[in-house]
């Protein structure tokens, strides 16, 4: 291990800003136990041991030569190459400092009973997240046994889904590293999911809350069907309670040698009927989501599990897959085969296809409808050929309904009885709004309102803010106007090495031809709509985390007002240079891509930035134009002087701007309902800021959470004059509707 590096951290030392260091597990983890958050106690095997693993054990090589050659479509192929490569991890010596690290640590937090997880470093980011993609190890116990549970987790790495997942998303396997949480395990009598939305439509006024007795495991796998309940958020009262039959639970037995298995236990007629948690938990469950969710400044998806009477968190991520389908307000007038519960909306048809066993997912053609039992992270390839997904067992928080609301596709869970009823070949249609499957294939009444683009026409922009490729064309073919945020971070996260290591190793033509790769997808997909590409903004601590990166880097005790945005292209020319280039050359097939510079602090930081990039051949032209973020507050106050040095636009950022202007920390749970982008000095600026533009003929934008998340903001940009709103993907339609809403009434006045 490198001089500096650590193997082991514990949940306290790390925060969310850590991901590449301990993964979105082991960051959340950590983020939760310095919130005052009840998780049970833990620590992390760095990404670090694992890196250092792979290079003293000789293994990339080896991997790459068995990698190189799989068709990943080929499950069989896949499957044989992810065994071989797997076996070769697995069969490796871990360092034995590594090892001594993690014992000692399993030691200090009381031995007994752990869960080792794995933490993928890039897994859990926003808009990039299949579940399951890499190992669990439950009822782990003894100093050896957690040992080589961490190894697996490693193995786990290169899983067939796991290497279908990154070939499909473009990651490079080597440039993908895990982390391993050790955590002590709960003993579990009820346990379940809670999600802060209605992942089912996007509804952000409720939260929804799914329980089984016995251990959690069952929920995701979809072994069986949850009970349900929904809180309001404003008002927080339950809404709506589903009790489900629940047969049998999970739970834990003492084995040989001091270890335990989980075994099926039956229940009792009156166990099997009951309501699994109680209103009371029901309540102080809903609460602790709304802290999460306030505290991340996104919806969650919260695992929880309830220990002799005491509630623990066991997990928290950011919820990827909430978006807008189609609204489900149709009425099909047709018999009903079988239904259940709405898991992803939209309507579909295709014949049925039933899948037993994962090992039979290649009989699953493109646009067929799987049907199973329920799914595993091993059925991903075929549910990615599939038109539609129906399964007898899961709910809302199920592997198979996460994963269809990710693909976009019609999901119903919990039919009971999907694969008796249904028969192989028979052509089906899948309501997944409405939890119903019909027979035949039947189309969609003209009257039934599915939004294309163009459908509502506003006079201001809508515009989307993104982030990955992978869900690029799907937001494409949405009612939206172009891309008024196109953020950098995940895209230079993904090259993985400090751009200025690359320089000093000759290879800064490799980072700007992988950065061009990236945003020519935007653009390509968007042209000729407009894509404005924020450059990237990265601070100190997240540039450190990039191979090399530490060499170029130093220790901030504040990175978030520290060497970031344009501070950063006026200093570090050459690192600007080779994102310049990185632009100029998609822009010699796809005019569409326009600059954003961010977090400006002084005119003369924008002089300097816009004099570097006209010496590299990109000057605001009628095909190429230049903004500048708004969320220092000294942009607002010299907004003029900003302006007079040559830019087409600017955007609000109202996360940053809210921040500074009250002086609050955004992360602070403490502080969160004093963290309101509708303070008046913030709204204030806000209108300066539209207002100043609109008289000047410059473009506004913004693109912050606040048209997302409050409406009323929305109706005031709209009136004042804003040219274009910037939304997350989720919020299209709704926002659409807003700005639609506010130009009536406008027009009215």
């Amino acid at each position: 291990m490198k001089q500096g590096q650590k193997a082991v951290v514990w949940f306290n030392e790390v925060t969310k800003d850590d991901i590449p260091l301990v993964g979105g597990k082991g960051a959340n983890l950590g983020e939760m136990t310095n919130a005052g958050i009840p998780v049970p106690p833990g620590f992390i095997v760095t990404s670090n041991a694992y890196l250092d693993f792979i290079e003293k054990a000789g293994l990339a090589g080896k991997i790459k030569s068995l990698l190189g050659p799989v068709d990943v479509h080929d499950s069989r192929q896949l499957q044989d190459v992810a065994t071989k490569v797997k076996q070769l991890i697995r069969g490796a010596k871990m360092p034995p400092e590594t090892a001594e690290e993690i014992k000692k640590a399993y030691v200090k937090m009381g031995k007994g009973l752990v869960a080792v997880r794995s933490s993928g470093t890039a897994e859990d980011l926003p808009e990039a997240s299949f579940a399951g993609q890499q190992a669990t190890y439950l009822n782990v116990q003894g100093e050896d046994d957690v040992v080589k549970a961490v190894q697996g987790c490693w193995a786990s790495l290169f899983g067939a889904r796991a290497i279908f997942y990154r070939q499909e998303q473009g990651f490079d396997h080597f440039r993908v590293g895990i982390a391993v949480p050790v955590q002590r395990m709960v003993q579990s009598e009820t346990s379940g999911v809670m999600f802060t939305v209605e992942p089912t439509n996007n509804d952000r006024g409720k939260i929804t809350i799914e329980a089984v007795l016995g251990l959690g495991e069952m929920i995701v796998s979809g072994d069986v069907t949850p009970d349900h309940y929904t809180v309001g958020k404003k008002d927080m009262k339950i809404q709506e309670k589903e009790i489900k039959k629940q047969e049998w639970k999970l739970v834990k037995k003492a084995g040989a040698h001091g270890k335990a298995d989980n075994i099926k236990v039956d229940l009792t007629p009156e166990e099997q009927a009951k309501q699994k948690i109680t209103d009371d938990i029901i309540l102080q469950l809903a609460k602790i989501g709304k802290t999460l969710e306030e505290h991340y400044d996104f919806p969650q998806d919260v695992e929880w599990a309830i220990e002799k009477g005491k509630l623990f968190i066991v997990q928290t991520r950011p919820i990827t897959t909430i978006k807008e389908g189609e609204r489900a307000i149709h009425d099909i007038d047709a018999p009903v085969l079988v239904s259940g519960a709405p898991a992803s909306p939209g309507v579909a048809s295709g014949p049925v296809k039933i899948v037993s066993d994962p090992h039979q997912i290649d009989k699953v053609l493109e646009g067929d409808v799987l049907v199973a039992e329920m799914t595993t992270p091993d059925f991903v390839p075929a549910m990615k050929r599939a038109s539609a997904i129906v399964t007898d067992r899961g709910g809302r928080t199920a592997h198979a309904a996460i994963v269809s609301r990710e693909l976009g596709i019609p999901c119903v869970v919990g039919c009971e009885n999907a694969t008796a009823v249904l028969k192989d070949g028979q052509v089906i249609t899948v309501d997944g709004g409405n939890g119903k499957v019909y027979a035949g294939r039947i189309e969609i009444a003209s009257d039934v309102k599915i939004r294309v683009r163009g459908e509502v026409v506003t006079r201001t922009k809508l515009l989307a803010n993104l982030a990955q490729p992978d869900i690029v064309d799907r937001v494409a073919r949405r009612d939206v106007d172009g891309i008024g945020l196109l953020r950098a971070e995940f895209m230079v996260a993904e090259i993985g090495e400090h751009p200025s290591a690359m320089i000093e190793q000759g290879r800064g033509h490799e980072f700007t031809t992988k950065l061009a790769a990236k945003l020519a997808m935007f653009a390509e997909a968007f042209h000729p709509r407009q894509v404005v590409y924020r450059t990237n903004d990265f601070k100190t601590n997240e540039y450190r985390s990039l191979k090399g990166g530490e060499k170029f880097e130093e220790t901030e005790e504040n990175p978030m007002i520290g060497y970031r945005g344009a501070s950063r292209y006026i200093t570090d020319i050459e690192t600007f240079k080779l994102e310049l280039a990185a632009i100029k050359k998609v822009r010699e097939k796809y005019d569409n891509l326009w600059v954003m510079i961010p977090f400006v602090r002084t005119v003369p930081e924008l002089a300097g930035t816009v004099k570097i990039m006209a010496e590299e051949g990109l000057k605001r032209s009628a095909k190429f134009k230049l903004w500048m973020m708004v969320e220092v507050p000294s942009n607002v106050i010299l907004l003029d002087k900003f302006l007079d040095v040559g830019i087409d636009g600017v955007s609000i950022g109202s996360n940053d701007l809210t921040q500074l202007t009250l002086g609050i920390d955004r992360d602070s749970s403490k502080l969160a309902a004093t963290f309101d982008e509708r303070n008046e000095a913030v709204m204030l600026s806000i209108e300066r800021v539209v207002k100043t533009c609109k008289a000047r003929g410059v473009t506004c934008s913004i693109c912050g959470q606040a048209p997302s998340v409050y409406p009323e903001i929305t109706e005031k940009l709209v009136e004042w004059g804003i040219t274009s709103v910037s939304v997350s993907p989720d919020m299209i339609d709704t926002t659409r509707d807003i700005i639609a809403a506010a130009e009536a009434k406008l027009a009215m006045k």
